[in-house]
Formats: structure tokens, sequence, C-alpha cells
């Protein structure tokens, strides 16, 4: 069990800064109570997972496929496509990483079945409600629920090494979950050990053969440490005109820091160093590949997923060494109109976050002309729209 004591002091005392008494005592609870409990409450599970659990011993992760590219960038389209192959692959769905121990797993799923069988689903009605309420607002922007598979950041909740605590706390400036490989190399050995033994209890709870498909638009920033963590993974990196992503992630983030009713200082404060972190996962998977030829990977535009889904997925299979059942192909052929038609009704605008079209292209000028992106004719104000990512 891996905790970053120094993000959890930092939380907390954060947290004190807090106006409204109501949500201080909220982040108190959650920081003093739920996380001490549940860390330990996982930890001893750790331990004993593989007294309970004899197959854990015998499962490995070998060959790792991870999605990673900037948010809004077709990470979760990406990631949605290939988790179809679930004869291949294993992925998180969102409540198992709250959950990331085998004891815990298999004992959520047990009280799932006595609550069917017992009590007429009860418990399951009020978790769905439960789930509407805390999604429902941001649903239209990035479709999430407890059995939707999402970020494997989100497993590291409890440790307090999770960029979730971001959105609890935008204090960007004092809190860096994004920078792993920055960190130094033991502190970056403990985080991916923990990480890498919670992959190996979700393959041992899917199946021990599969392979594990991750979909992170934070992992850009550790690159480096999930090749040093494993050596085998393949990466496909997911690239589409940051005049589109950039103003989504950051409408993303100010309707979710909104809601808790953050002040505009605060957030904008945060907004500025987003968008530095924003040029960093452009510029630095492309970095690292370079750095480690050796490594399989794909490099993905978006609009080639949206438009050309099923010959995008058969590429990328073919770059990374992944043969293609007919059964898989299949759904692949049935799912591509859908793909194409989908559209969100997301709307968002450079000249809300005073983002520049001028200075994106110039910084970003190689990718603009490498991808053949539009280079920004946005005027003030102008929304954009988008297919959903």
């Amino acid at each position: 069990m891996y905790f970053d004591f120094v993000a959890w002091t930092t939380l907390i005392r954060l947290a004190a800064r807090e106006s409204s008494p109501r949500r201080r005592r909220s982040l108190y609870r959650k920081l003093l109570l739920q996380v001490p409990l549940m860390a330990l409450f996982t930890a001893v599970c750790f331990v004993l997972d593989p007294l309970l659990f004899p197959a854990l011993r015998r499962t490995s992760v070998r060959e790792p496929v991870f999605l990673v590219g900037h948010a809004r960038s077709g990470t979760t389209l990406a990631h949605r496509l290939m988790s179809a192959d679930d004869q291949r692959f294993s992925a998180f769905l969102y409540w198992e990483m709250f959950a990331p121990s085998l004891l815990q797993k298999t004992l959520v799923r047990w009280i799932a079945r006595l609550d069917r069988r017992f009590l007429g689903d009860a418990l399951g009605r009020r978790v769905r409600a439960h789930e509407a309420r805390v999604f429902g607002p941001s649903q239209h922007i990035h479709k999430m629920g407890y059995t939707l598979a999402e970020e494997d950041d989100f497993v590291l909740t409890w440790s307090c090494a999770s960029g979730y605590w971001i959105v609890q706390l935008p204090y960007m400036d004092e809190l860096d979950f994004y920078h792993v490989d920055r960190r130094p190399p033991a502190s970056r050995r403990r985080l991916m050990n923990y990480y890498r033994e919670c992959l190996r209890r979700e393959l041992c709870f899917n199946g021990g053969a599969r392979v594990h498909l991750s979909k992170n638009p934070v992992f850009p920033g550790r690159m480096e440490s999930l090749i040093e963590c494993f050596p085998d993974a393949r990466f496909v990196l997911l690239y589409r005109n940051p005049l589109e992503t950039m103003p989504s992630l950051l409408k993303l983030m100010k309707t979710s820091w909104k809601l808790r009713q953050f002040s505009e200082d605060r957030m904008q404060r945060s907004f500025a160093i987003m968008v530095e972190q924003s040029f960093h996962s452009y510029r630095y998977p492309l970095e690292v590949m370079a750095r480690h030829p050796g490594i399989r990977h794909a490099v993905v535009e978006y609009r080639e997923l949206t438009s050309a889904p099923r010959e995008t997925i058969l590429r990328i299979y073919a770059e990374l060494g992944l043969p293609l059942t007919p059964a898989y192909d299949a759904w692949l052929r049935a799912e591509s109109a859908r793909v194409r038609e989908h559209e969100t009704t997301h709307r968002y605008s450079l000249a809300e976050f005073g983002l520049s079209a001028r200075v994106i292209h110039e910084r970003l000028g190689d990718l603009f002309a490498r991808f053949d992106w539009q280079n920004g004719t946005e005027t003030p104000g102008e929304e954009r729209g988008e297919k959903r990512s």
C-alpha cells in the first residue's frame, strides 16, 4: 500500500483555508476520517489478498497498453472501442478503483448479488440515484458512471496521489499530481510499484491471461515512470487540435469547480498552470517515444478515430502487434457508423479562458503542420462544439 503523506498533509492545510464552514467540514471528514480508514482497510486487504486468492501469486502484468494524450483528445473513445475486445483486454470500472484489493472487489460483488436476490435491488437503486446526482451536471461533457470504464489515476485516490484531489481543491500551484517523472527516483518507484499491484489485482479479478488497457489524460507526465515499471508496455498516443482540447478541458474543470463554489480568482490561477501542463502533454509523449525507439506505439489523430474508427483501430492493432479476432472485427464494423454520427452538446470558446489561437499555434507549430490542424481563425467569443471524446 502506497500513501503520499506529503500530499495528505498539504490537502489538510488547504482544506483549512476554505471560507465555507460546510465545505471545510466536508473536506475534513474526507481527509481526516474517510481517507485514513479506507487507506488502512485497503492496506490490510492487500496483505490478505495473496492468502485468500492464491491465483494472485500466478498473475503478472504483461504488455499493458496505455492510451495517453491531452484530455478531450479521444482517449475515452479509443478506450471504449478497444475495451470492447473484452476477451483480450481488462480495464478498471469506476467503482473498482475505489476498491483496489481483490478482497474489496469480491465483497462489493457479493453485496450486489445479495441485494438483488434478497432486497429487490434496493441498494442498487440508491447507488444509481447517487450516481445521477454526482455525475449528472457534467454528463453532456464527459459521460461517467460507477459501472463505466474510467481513468486508472482514480485507483490512487485513497493514497492521496490522484488528480481527483485537484477537483476537490484547485490549488495547482501547491499540488502536482501530473509531473511524476520529475519526482525523486525512490518516490516514483514506490508509487509505480503500488500501481502495478493494483493492476495485478484487477487482472486476477477479470482473468489473469488478459492485457490491461488503460486510458489516462494525466499519464503523459509519467511516461518514463511507466516504461521503468512496465518495460514491455505498449502505447497509443492520441492527438487532437489544441484549439479544441485546451478550452474543452478548462470548461470541464470550470463546470466541476463552479459546482463547488470556488472563487473565480482561485480557478484562474489553476487554469494558468493547466495551460502550461497542456503544452507539456502535447510534446512530452513524443519526446519519450523518441528516447525509447524499441517501445511499440501508435500515434492517432482524433479525426482519424471519428471518421474511420474501424480502420484506425485496425492500424493500432497492427502497430502494437495485436491479432484481431473475427468477432471483434464484426463488432467494430457495426459500431463504426454510430461513432461517426454521435455529437455532444458541449460548447466552449478560447475567449472564455483568455486563450490566444496565435500563441497556441506558435508554441505547437510543428504539431499543427504534422497533423494538418487548422491554425485558428476563431473570433472572440465564438463557440465550438465537439464529438464526444
